[in-house]
């Protein structure tokens, strides 16, 4: 990401101060000595299973809430909650959700999007067509995995 969602005008943006606050905890508040690279107590806590996923999701669910009430448009919403599904669905792979979620931060991707709402006017609208695009997608994938699923059953048989 090119741009600082943490910068002042996102700070500034009515009732956006908390929701970056607990972003910045989460996803960008230490910084690996030498490097430029930032993580934030999400992968840590995502290192409990079941516990630190559930912890994680529920914190991001309540700030694209608290987005949602401070006027983001249904597209914003949709995407949103789009990054925190993909967060939370690949953070409970063990240890490759793990390092999924020093690399994805779901709350920083979500703040530029509500920032770029708020002060550029983007994402304005319905998230009608997000929606359909992301069921088609996820249809897709559910029939190529039951293809898959149904293939590796057949060679398992052959074995018998």
């Amino acid at each position: 990401m090119s741009e600082n969602p943490y910068d002042k005008n996102a700070a500034q943006t009515p009732g956006l101060r908390l929701v970056k606050n607990i972003s910045y905890l989460f996803d960008e508040q230490f910084r690996i000595p030498g490097t430029r690279f930032r993580f934030g107590i999400d992968p840590l806590i995502n290192l409990f299973p079941i516990f630190g996923d559930m912890t994680s999701f529920l914190v991001s669910s309540g700030l694209v809430l608290a987005m949602a009430r401070k006027g983001a448009s249904n597209k914003v919403v949709v995407l949103m909650c789009i990054n925190i599904l993909l967060d939370a669905t690949f953070g409970a792979v063990p240890i490759v959700g793990q390092i999924f979620d020093f690399f994805f931060k779901a709350n920083t991707r979500n703040l530029k999007l509500m920032r770029e709402h708020y002060l550029e006017n983007k994402h304005q609208g319905s998230g009608k067509n997000t929606v359909i695009l992301v069921l088609v997608i996820l249809f897709v994938i559910m029939i190529l995995l039951g293809f898959a699923l149904w293939k590796l059953g057949e060679w398992m048989l052959s074995w018998f």
